[in-house]
């Protein structure tokens, strides 16, 4: 799996999830745990990642939308 975006904004997460289900493209958000023990004060940042496979569509789906993603 590839990182696409890095970020605690759970607003911007919840969109990126919901526009990558509507693509098809499979994601996980790795690190909320870690993040919410931390107190979400950006040390620990969540990620979400894709398939290998996926990551160029995911990007670009992600960009046009106009959230910040991982190169």
């Amino acid at each position: 799996m590839i990182e696409v975006m890095r970020t605690n904004d759970l607003v911007s997460i919840s969109y990126a999830q919901a526009l990558l289900k509507d693509a098809g493209i499979v994601c996980a958000v790795f690190d909320q745990h870690a993040s919410a023990i931390e107190g979400s004060v950006w040390a620990i940042q969540r990620r979400v990642l894709v398939d290998d496979e996926d990551a160029t569509t995911a990007r670009r789906l992600l960009t046009d939308a106009g959230l910040d993603v991982r190169p």
